[in-house]
């Protein structure tokens, strides 16, 4: 709890923070590296900079740049702009909040010289080999602020670092991400009333959607892809003008966020009516998808479950009918301060994590796709959390398209 005077955010504890900070520590004992620099990069749905928000408590909302000096033995520095938006009444993680006026590398630089680590081991968050960045996300005029400062060290990536602390989450991430879970549900039940309107338009659709989370305390900023359409095909980035006609299938991948944490569920909606096709698809995927939540338990790899998907749907894809010949695919990415590890989305992804090891108490949203022999494709996911007897289920709602009418 914040101390009198706190602005009304709902925060992590400080038990949180030094469960973090000892967990991130050890890992740098261990690497030989003395201080991880966190920098700012709001991108991507402030995806880019998740590890500063991870380490210092600050960040929030769509334009909030802000960096972190994360040493191994000394106070922590967040660099800001306006930094009275992340000082004492916003959080009670860290003490040391600068306002850099937008020059976040000087700042980051002179925190470095302060600390007299020139020739030592830096750790960048983001130099490499995120989830979606593999050319990294670091402003190269940062990076040569910082280079100039620590002309004698060694620079490591320090992604894969904070990754692994990042992806097994503790309680508090959980009952967060339950919280955005929540969230979301109540998305899909105002896109469902919205959806079942006669003469409504897309963007009108989707608002209802993004309201029903925002209205209830979703932080900006968060991802959604849409796409309405008949088949519905490759889902979009924006929703369109067009008035729904029966028919139409809405898929989307919502997000809500809780502190920065963004749970995520895909849940088709049929517009008024619904080809039978896409019934069976969805019954053909919930029997996949159980099963497939059985078998991901703590310490199965990537690899093995995308396996295990096509051998499932072999074996469960009816032989005579529409859907002979049909198949699936797996997909997932973690779900906390933006995605984390791994990402299972395209091949080069599955190359870079096929050996990844989902943990216990591991977080993703698990949304295999299927698809009949003619080639029409659905997908329907959740987030779901790793126990020792399987993925569980992390939302409420019933598997299945749903039909608004």
């Amino acid at each position: 709890m914040a101390g009198d005077g706190a602005y009304d955010y709902r925060r992590f504890s400080l038990a949180e923070r030094d469960r973090r900070w000892k967990a991130v520590r050890a890992l740098m004992a261990r690497d030989g590296i003395d201080v991880i620099v966190a920098p700012p990069n709001n991108g991507n749905s402030t995806d880019w900079q998740a590890d500063a928000r991870y380490l210092s408590h600050c960040g929030g909302g769509a334009d909030a740049s802000i960096g972190c000096v994360f040493p191994i033995g000394d106070e922590p520095t967040v660099v800001a702009t306006s930094a009275v938006r992340w000082g004492p009444r916003v959080q009670d993680w860290v003490s040391d909040v600068r306002d850099v006026n937008r020059h976040y590398g000087r700042a980051i630089a002179e925190r470095l010289r302060e600390l007299k680590v020139d020739g030592k081991r830096i750790g960048i968050c983001g130099l490499a080999g995120g989830t979606r960045t593999p050319e990294g996300t670091i402003w190269h005029g940062t990076y040569e602020e910082i280079v100039t400062a620590v002309p004698n060290s060694e620079i490591v990536n320090a992604t894969d670092l904070l990754q692994e602390v990042r992806c097994v989450k503790s309680e508090e991430e959980i009952a967060v991400l339950q919280d955005s879970v929540d969230l979301v549900e109540r998305a899909v039940d105002a896109e469902v009333e919205w959806a079942a309107k006669p003469g409504v338009r897309d963007y009108e659709v989707w608002a209802a959607a993004m309201y029903a989370m925002f209205s209830r305390g979703s932080e900006l900023s968060v991802h959604f892809n849409w796409i309405a359409d008949n088949p519905p095909g490759r889902t979009l980035t924006r929703p369109q003008q067009k008035l729904l006609k029966d028919g139409d299938v809405i898929v989307n991948e919502l997000e809500s966020s809780v502190i920065g944490y963004r749970a995520q569920q895909v849940r088709p909606v049929a517009v008024r009516t619904c080809d039978p096709l896409y019934v069976d698809l969805m019954e053909f995927h919930g029997e996949i998808y159980a099963r497939l939540l059985e078998y991901m338990k703590p310490g199965i790899t990537l690899a093995s479950v995308m396996s295990q998907t096509e051998q499932l749907a072999q074996q469960l894809c009816p032989s005579s009918g529409p859907l002979a010949g049909g198949g699936a695919k797996f997909a997932a990415h973690g779900r906390g301060l933006g995605d984390d590890a791994p990402l299972a989305t395209n091949e080069e992804a599955v190359k870079r994590f096929g050996g990844w090891q989902f943990p216990e108490d591991g977080v993703f949203i698990i949304k295999p796709s299927v698809h009949a022999g003619n080639g029409v494709s659905l997908l329907w996911g959740d987030t779901c959390r790793i126990t020792p007897k399987g993925a569980v289920r992390m939302g409420h709602g019933p598997h299945g398209i749903i039909v608004a009418r």
